[in-house]
């Protein structure tokens, strides 16, 4: 069997420019990176302002197993599908970190004949838009370092720096670190820390930002610490915002590349779904809903996190109106949400099924809840049988939902074309009732509260003292008004990865309340949830290596 490296170096790929033709995108507004990737310049953005949206389909799934779901390969398999039956379609998803393709996750460019290609430049640097990012990022840690020994005129707290530094890379060892020794030359010695580069809020503003413009505001608008008076500092203070937003004009521009099947992919920001809101750029969207009838696009992990995290942060701000979701589920992980072992997942098994079953239950009752018609999208295997099949499709004919299989990734788009063709008439006769969660205007405790209570299905909210106080001190500062982001694991509708399926009675606690106030929301922090991964005991980065004649083996 061929690896996804080995599928996608064997594709034929169009030149970028023929793919940015098709769209109607002139010339002057594609800037290329070599012959396969390109960025669409802000002019062209500007030109398509008053032309009418297409669609907007918004692909999810259940909580994320080892058995594998597929969610990024249904959402190109199922734009390459639409193209196959006559509609114009793009899919517009995340760009990859190095954490996890070097870690233990992987890629985000899909799978087997359902890619983005040139895969192992996107899985890689692509057009450079994280290194802007974590420079940007870290060039506001330089210059707050540098104002404090500089004098420090602002009379900022070292003890209260809530500025953390980034990196785009799992490293364990700089999540709590000490900056500033050796002496005065050296700055002022404080406690510091990591995350990674997704988890930073100029990515959160990067994918929230329409414009140049935008962005520098709320880059402008970031807490980065409190003065002795107990006073918020922010990157205005430090006049930081200018340098940013030149570091970043570039990779503010839409990444263009294809599929395996020469689907154009609008592929731009990627903040993780568990720390931050999941979602590609609203600049990518936006221009990809002018470009075609059909926009693809997707949120992290499972709907719990990335689809709640769309609807009521990214849908909220950009005001726009997804036209159905699709819920990518495999009989094998709802299998391990049933009790499974990875042993017996291909072994057919109608009682763990019906116990996993409860997990895409609750993920389809959370659709209803917002108002959006769902397509579930079955990622057919192998050992799969016909009996497993037909009681998942059943199961969700009687909760109101369609359910397709999907092979997109052995058959490419002639795999989706039932998916795609349901997908289309859920559009054209099922009326989107979209509506977010919650109310801004709401209290943080009720918000946090209703998101655990009516998405997570918990019993209530346990709030640490110092979640208690984060809360009073965003509601001080008058950034109670905000939609809440949680972090949480993906694992599991609980806080705690190990239960799985569809948990009752339980808790979420909420241990520490974050003010995000440039990206425009508040980070409620529950469980373990890291803001810095690790590496696993057998990194992916052990199999990953370049050959004499320029192949790469072990990229997934």
């Amino acid at each position: 069997m061929k690896t996804d490296v080995q599928i996608a170096q064997e594709s034929k790929m169009v030149p970028i420019n023929d793919i940015a033709s098709k769209l109607g995108i002139k010339e002057d507004d594609v800037i290329n990176y070599g012959k396969y990737k390109a960025k669409i310049s802000s002019r062209a953005i500007e030109d398509l302002k008053n032309k009418p949206d297409g669609k907007l389909i918004l692909v999810t799934a259940i909580n994320p197993t080892p058995a594998g779901e597929g969610k990024t390969t249904t959402n190109i398999g199922l734009s390459m599908a639409l193209n196959k039956i006559g509609k114009s379609s793009i899919t517009a998803i995340r760009e990859p970190s190095l954490g996890p393709s070097f870690g233990v996750k992987g890629g985000a460019a899909g799978g087997g004949y359902a890619q983005v290609v040139p895969m192992e430049d996107i899985n890689l640097h692509f057009t450079g838009d994280f290194h802007a990012i974590t420079t940007s990022h870290n060039l506001i840690s330089a210059m707050l370092d540098n104002h404090i020994q500089q004098g420090n005129a602002l009379g900022i707290d070292p003890r209260r720096i809530v500025w953390r530094r980034v990196l785009d890379m799992n490293d364990r060892a700089l999540r709590n670190v000490v900056v500033g020794l050796g002496g005065k030359p050296n700055g002022m010695p404080r406690e510091d820390h990591f995350d990674i580069t997704v988890a930073s809020e100029i990515m959160a503003i990067f994918c929230l930002a329409n414009d140049l413009e935008d962005l520098k505001e709320r880059v402008s608008n970031i807490i980065i610490a409190y003065n002795f008076a107990g006073e918020p500092v922010y990157v205005k203070d430090i006049n930081a915002q200018g340098a940013v937003a030149l570091l970043m004009k570039d990779a503010m521009a839409p990444n263009l590349v294809q599929t395996l099947e020469n689907t154009p992919a609008l592929i731009h920001g990627g903040p993780f779904a568990n720390i931050a809101h999941g979602c590609n750029s609203m600049t990518a969207t936006k221009l990809a809903l002018k470009l075609s009838e059909y926009t693809i696009t997707e949120a992290g992990f499972g709907a719990d996190l990335g689809a709640e995290k769309f609807f009521d942060i990214k849908a909220r701000f950009g005001e726009l109106k997804p036209n159905a979701a699709v819920i990518v589920a495999t009989v094998r992980a709802l299998k391990h949400h049933g009790g499974a072992k990875k042993e017996e997942l291909g072994t057919e098994n109608l009682d763990q099924l019906a116990n996993g079953f409860e997990n895409l239950e609750k993920h389809i009752e959370n659709m209803q809840k917002f108002g959006v018609p769902s397509v579930v999208a079955i990622n057919k295997f192998p050992t799969d049988t016909e009996a497993e099949l037909n009681f998942v499709i059943e199961k969700c004919k009687e909760l109101g939902a369609e359910a397709v299989l999907s092979e997109v990734w052995g058959k490419g788009g002639e795999g989706g074309i039932e998916l795609a063709k349901k997908v289309v008439e859920v559009c054209e006769t099922k009326e989107s009732n979209f509506k977010p969660l919650y109310e801004v205007n709401d209290t943080i405790k009720e918000k946090i509260e209703k998101i655990a209570t009516e998405i997570y299905g918990a019993d209530g909210v346990d709030f640490t003292n110092s979640a208690i106080k984060d809360i009073a001190q965003a509601e001080k500062l008058g950034y109670d008004k905000m939609p809440i982001c949680m972090a949480k694991t993906q694992y599991s509708f609980s806080d705690d990865p190990k239960l799985l399926a569809r948990p009752k009675g339980f808790r979420i606690t909420v241990r520490e309340v974050r003010i995000s106030a440039g990206a425009g929301f508040l980070v409620a922090l529950t469980g373990d949830v890291m803001t810095m991964p690790g590496l696993p005991k057998v990194p992916a980065a052990n199999n990953i290596d370049i050959l004499p004649s320029g192949e790469i083996v072990g990229l997934f």
